[in-house]
């Protein structure tokens, strides 16, 4: 699976630098650094920003989005980005958004979006997403938000997230289209999940909270923490088909 890193990494622009040769999770609302994160990484992935404008009760710039992407979407590194989306909204609204999007943006940019669904919202919408995506193509990859699931890992989430495996995959549990877990890049849920990819911001947060890393071994930098951080994210995979192992600490399946 692919590790998206959240950024931008706390502290000074040098600190990006980590990122060098991995795989980053840059969004609209805080996009300060993509000169050079794009220039680093192996590749980069977009967030819409429409979570950071809603907790800063600001308005979602879908016209600032769109330019946004017709800057980045033909970088050579650029893989996909989220499709707008309402944050605390309903399939309705959601689908509404999406609808206004596609009229707004030119094939090249619409083919490379990736749509959200929600945990809260109805299974039949998850089932519509991944049937245009496996018959059509229109949706090659979809991604998880957890919405009024908020707490990942927790057992109403795991609940939820069986529901989501049984329409996403096949009866071999083998994934019926690509699947992004949005905020799910710990081991101890990808490696339960067949997802294609996963993002957090939990290194680009954590590396500079310095007490957070206490004894004479840690590492003195924000720098050196965020490496330390990545790869022990990064030695985990995530897991080749749906085995429903959620809520076990270790999927043996990885291991043979």
């Amino acid at each position: 699976m692919i590790h998206y890193h959240g950024t931008p990494i706390s502290g000074a622009e040098k600190n990006q630098m980590a990122l060098s040769g991995k795989h980053a999770f840059i969004s609209f609302a805080a996009s300060q650094h993509i000169e050079l994160i794009a220039e680093i990484c192996q590749s980069f992935a977009i967030d819409n920003g429409a979570y950071s404008a809603w907790t800063s009760g600001k308005h979602f710039d879908l016209d600032g989005f769109g330019f946004f992407l017709e800057t980045w979407h033909r970088h050579p590194s650029f893989d996909w980005y989220i499709l707008p989306d309402v944050i605390g909204g309903d399939h309705i609204k959601n689908e509404e958004i999406r609808s206004t999007w596609r009229k707004k943006v030119p094939d090249d940019i619409w083919a490379k979006g990736v749509p959200v669904w929600h945990l809260h919202e109805p299974i039949e919408v998850l089932r519509d997403m991944v049937n245009l995506g496996m018959l059509y193509n229109q949706f090659p990859r979809v991604a998880f938000g957890s919405g009024d699931f908020a707490n990942v890992g927790t057992r109403k989430w795991w609940n939820r997230m069986a529901q989501a495996m049984e329409v996403c995959c096949d009866e071999q549990g083998r994934p019926k289209v690509k699947l992004h877990g949005l905020k799910m890049l710990d081991p101890a849920v990808f490696s339960h999940l067949p997802l294609a990819s996963a993002d957090s911001t939990n290194v680009a947060r954590n590396c500079g909270i310095d007490k957070a890393w206490k004894g004479p071994y840690s590492p003195a930098t924000t720098y050196g923490r965020a490496l330390v951080m990545m790869e022990r994210i990064e030695m985990h995979a995530s897991a080749s088909r749906w085995s429903n192992t959620s809520g076990i600490n270790r999927n043996l399946e990885l291991f043979g």
